[in-house]
């Protein structure tokens, strides 16, 4: 399964950036998908999942009030008021289940990832 994340390049501290991710037809229709990031030198965590029906949505904490999560048949990261420490290679994956998640060991699928740079 192909995934792809775009959207990723270099925002100012407060600006905004969408992220999408696509696949193809009907890969995760039925299942909950996640945005994953992994900062230089730091390991891959959870910012934010949406599960299958797109009713459900969940958050790290670090992102909550400022990331929203959704989807068609794309799924999409609306990212405002980036901070430095944002920046990182920002993944999307595909979890074995319908419910959201935020366990790597869930997800079944990864795309290769895209970069975001936030500046001061």
């Amino acid at each position: 399964v192909q995934l792809q994340a775009s959207g990723g390049g270099l925002v100012q501290a407060g600006g905004s950036a969408r992220l999408s991710c696509a696949a193809p037809k009907r890969t995760f229709s039925n299942n909950a998908v996640g945005w994953f990031r992994q900062a230089p030198g730091k390991d891959r965590e959870f910012v934010a999942a949406i599960n299958w029906r797109g009713g459900a949505t969940h958050y790290a904490d670090s992102v909550k009030g400022r990331f929203t999560v959704s989807r068609d048949n794309t799924v999409y990261l609306q990212m405002n008021n980036l901070k430095p420490e944002d920046t990182a290679v920002y993944y999307c994956a595909v979890s074995r289940y319908p419910t959201t998640s935020g366990d790597r060991q869930h997800y079944l699928y990864w795309g290769q990832g895209t970069l975001v740079t936030v500046s001061s």
